[in-house]
């Protein structure tokens, strides 16, 4: 199966080592042409364009940043996609982006929406946990591939679907995260070892993701995955109070992440 990815960033790059290293032929496309040689370096081949990776590729998997870019890019995959070949959204987008795609493609090409879970380090060991929307017998086709970065597939449903389940998740973590700087910066207020008790905080009913990668998360999507959230919401007439609390205090902390000492001041 010949495996084509748009996207060689913090992501796209180790999925892209583990591809070649499973045996898929692997070629690569990203607007920039500097990431040639990581790409390489990693056993994948660079594409000349968008063009000749769709005519080339059973799969395209997609993992550039924004609605935008995925609106601006498929109509380009689409006109040289192969028959039978899969396009799938790893991007975290909105639902309804991924919806409005795989209604507009053309006979014979399938687009799902295979969003990534656990961050960078996951990536990097070929473990993250990919949600997948798309038909059962699609998902089902597409599985090998995911299986070469990710230890845990979950089939959500219809395309758009991997996007509400990302959502969910991204809620959740970005809350949790701004729940363990209070908790953290109220004890060191009071004198505990906060590194201590984090520790401790891991083994209890307070444990979480977040809480546990504490210092290694950059937040840089936060407020990127909140709109999103805040988006889906709106749309469906859904009052979340708690997730836009969360994220106008993740816009806050983002500068001074980790920072306990200037927590609440």
């Amino acid at each position: 199966m010949n495996v084509g990815v748009i996207g060689a960033g913090r992501m796209g790059l180790p999925i892209i080592g583990h591809l070649a290293r499973k045996g898929f032929a692997t070629l690569v496309y990203d607007i920039d042409a500097g990431k040639q040689a990581a790409v390489q370096e990693r056993g994948a081949q660079w594409a000349a364009g968008i063009a000749a990776l769709a005519a080339a590729s059973d799969v395209v998997l997609v993992c550039v940043g924004y609605d935008e870019e995925l609106r601006q890019l498929f109509p380009q995959l689409a006109a040289s996609a192969r028959h039978g070949a899969i396009h799938a959204v790893l991007s975290t987008v909105n639902p309804k982006t991924v919806q409005q795609l795989a209604a507009a493609a053309p006979s014979g090409v399938a687009v799902v929406d295979a969003t990534m879970c656990r961050g960078g380090r996951a990536a990097d060991e070929g473990t993250l946990l990919c949600f997948v929307g798309g038909d059962a017998a699609t998902v089902e086709r597409l599985r090998p591939v995911l299986a070469a970065f990710a230890s845990d597939i979950v089939h959500t449903g219809p395309a758009g679907s991997a996007q509400v389940a990302k959502a969910a998740n991204n809620l959740i973590l970005w809350a949790c995260l701004v729940a363990d700087h209070e908790a953290l910066a109220l004890a060191q207020r009071f004198g505990l070892d906060v590194d201590k008790l984090r520790k401790a905080l891991e083994i209890s009913s307070a444990s979480n993701d977040a809480l546990e990668k504490w210092g290694t998360q950059t937040m840089a999507w936060a407020d990127d995955d909140m709109v999103i959230v805040a988006e889906m919401a709106r749309e469906c007439g859904l009052k979340l109070p708690q997730s836009e609390v969360t994220r106008e205090i993740c816009r806050a902390l983002k500068p001074r992440r980790y920072n306990l000492d200037e927590y609440g001041r």
